[in-house]
């Protein structure tokens, strides 16, 4: 900006000079065109030119350097919005992630509990044609005592199914827990404990399935303990009251050998 300045400025000086000059020469060859007010008025009003041309210029100059500035700090901001879009951009890609990563542990979290809850809560059992609910540890623990006596340890199947009925008064498992109760027992000869688990089954549930055999257990136990009249009655009331069981053949079979 300055060596142009300086660059016009000595132009309007060499032309000022070269006026001056003519102006003289003029005056000098034509007296009385000219006189030397007028001549000062030229030069004044020529000077006054110049220093607005050169101001208007360094303005000029000054507005083009001041822009320029102005450019390259809207330049330089712009850049800056480009980067801080950029962070936020991949910020956001990041949370999006995040939040997909999180919802996908949240889901197997959630499933991996419903699955833990599901092991404790009650399921639907069918045994012995009844459909009752019971817990976990109850089917679990049936089925133990069952498999004891399934392999034949009747002594210990008695323990596990006395135990069972003990922790679990009210369960569903019980007509058919105190029939193989009174099994376990019969082939200990433990008679009377049986005949005690056989009525107890008759007593508490007289529509199970497993009752016409229990009265057939109740007097096959009344034989053993030589109670040929009780066990007689006993068959008796199994051929009336369920003719149309198995147990009643096996009671018709055993009555037929006691007369």
């Amino acid at each position: 900006m300055n060596t142009s300045l300086h660059s016009v400025t000595a132009r309007w000086t060499r032309f000022a000079i070269v006026a001056l000059w003519l102006g003289c020469s003029f005056g000098t060859a034509s007296a009385g065109l000219f006189d030397d007010e007028e001549a000062r008025k030229a030069i004044l009003d020529l000077r006054q030119k110049m220093q607005d041309s050169t101001e208007e210029m360094r303005r000029s100059a000054e507005d083009g350097a001041q822009l320029r500035r102005s450019l390259v700090d809207l330049q330089n901001q712009l850049e800056t919005v480009r980067a801080e879009l950029a962070q936020l951009r991949g910020q956001n890609e990041q949370m999006a992630r995040d939040l997909t990563e999180l919802q996908r542990r949240q889901k197997d979290t959630v499933q991996s509990l419903d699955e833990r809850l599901r092991k404790f809560e009650p399921a639907t059992v069918m045994l012995d044609g009844r459909e009752f609910s019971a817990e976990v540890a109850e089917k679990r623990d049936y089925d133990a005592a069952l498999a004891i006596f399934r392999k034949g340890e009747f002594a210990n199947a008695q323990v596990a199914l006395v135990d069972f009925l003990t922790r679990y008064p009210s369960t569903g498992y019980r007509p058919s827990a105190l029939f193989w109760l009174g099994n376990a027992q019969y082939a200990t000869k433990d008679y009377k404990a049986a005949l005690a688990s056989f009525r107890s089954l008759v007593t508490q549930a007289s529509d199970h399935m497993r009752v016409p055999e229990a009265v057939l257990a109740i007097a096959n136990c009344q034989l053993e303990m030589k109670d040929t009249k009780a066990a007689r009655k006993t068959l008796e009331e199994l051929l009336a009251k369920y003719p149309a069981s198995e147990a009643a053949i096996a009671a018709k079979d055993r009555l037929a050998r006691l007369r």
